[in-house]
């Protein structure tokens, strides 16, 4: 339970354009859609692999999935 939250916690941290002077990551639009899609996955246990770095600072859950094979 805890794993999960914690990436939740990271996973809602998306890149948000107001945000883009201070860390110089550009800002990211994601849809309701794809934000609620991407929580149920990992509060229904299917990212239970991948690791929790991967969940930050990503749009959505297709970004996160492409940074973990990177890591």
């Amino acid at each position: 339970v805890v794993a999960r939250a914690r990436k939740i916690e990271r996973f809602l941290s998306q890149p948000f354009f107001v945000a883009e002077v201070f860390n110089g990551t550009p800002g990211k639009y994601v849809s309701l859609k794809e934000t609620i899609r991407g929580f149920k996955g990992i509060l229904n246990g299917e990212y239970d692999h991948i690791p929790e770095q991967a969940f930050y600072m990503v749009g959505t859950i297709d970004e996160a999935l492409e940074k973990a094979k990177n890591m």
